[in-house]
């Protein structure tokens, strides 16, 4: 009777000693789940701040896209109107309603980008985005404001994705934008290439040769120099980190025999 006794008391020892066990394993595992639960709330949440800060970069890229290009485009129109005012009416009207285009177009799109940080559902269509479909209208404005520019396309065009087709967009407005600003430009050449694995796109300018006589060092042509550095800054040094986004590289600089190169190469999946 005593070993049956002693027995069972080992044995209630064991159950209690188990339920005790049981209970401290799980509340480690509670603690285990709520210290996960926590970790990857923060990961998370830092991760949604990196997506704010990306589009809120993408954001403050376009709107200084956008308002670069046009605002220049505008400014050069309404000089020249100012100067042929009286000698030529036709001309200065003209100007101004490039002004006026210029002017709309900016409107449109920092419609589209405000419908992007507040969008309602009532509000109206926005515009499409920029893109290579979209490069006639951005000559045309170039060419008007006295930059005589001549396009290449070569390759099988295709749909690209939305990213690289705005981007590839905005390489060529803003090497234009600045030829166009710094006048070194006589005329440009666009050359946009579909190639199986990446599109290529390339502007050229012609201007005066960095080995020109008494040509000032602070000429700047296409922002890359001293006189523009800063423009580069949030221009093309941008452009450079969006197509680095995408795999690729971007190069821009003076060229020996005058004017200035930008040439991009983005990779692209197999068609």
């Amino acid at each position: 009777m005593a070993v049956i006794t002693l027995v069972a008391v080992a044995l209630c020892f064991t159950a209690v000693a188990l339920a005790v066990g049981l209970v401290r394993a799980r509340r480690a595992h509670a603690r285990a789940l709520q210290e996960r639960g926590w970790l990857l709330e923060r990961e998370r949440q830092s991760a949604a701040r990196n997506a704010v800060d990306a589009e809120r970069a993408r954001i403050a890229q376009d709107l200084h896209d956008i308002v670069s290009h046009n605002v220049s485009v505008m400014v050069i129109q309404a000089g020249a109107a100012r100067h042929v005012l009286t000698s030529s009416p036709d001309e200065a009207s003209a100007a101004l309603l490039a002004v006026e285009a210029a002017g709309r177009d900016t409107m449109a799109e920092l419609r589209h980008l405000l419908g992007l940080l507040a969008p309602s559902v009532d509000s109206e269509e926005l515009s499409p985005q920029p893109s290579l479909s979209r490069l006639s209208p951005l000559i045309d404005r170039i060419a008007f404001a006295g930059l005589p520019v001549e396009v290449r396309i070569s390759g099988d065009p295709r749909p690209l994705p939305a990213g690289v087709d705005v981007t590839a967009y905005r390489i060529i407005q803003e090497a234009l934008t600045n030829a166009l600003r710094h006048g070194d430009g006589v005329k440009a050449e666009v050359s946009v290439r579909y190639a199986d694995h990446a599109l290529r796109v390339e502007v050229l300018n012609t201007g005066p040769s960095i080995l020109t006589p008494g040509r000032p060092s602070s000429d700047s042509g296409s922002g890359s120099d001293s006189g523009s550095g800063s423009r580069e800054g949030r221009g093309l040094l941008g452009l450079k980190q969006r197509v680095a986004v995408y795999g690729g590289d971007l190069d821009a600089r003076r060229r020996l025999g005058g004017g200035f190169r930008v040439r991009a190469k983005i990779p692209l999946e197999r068609p």
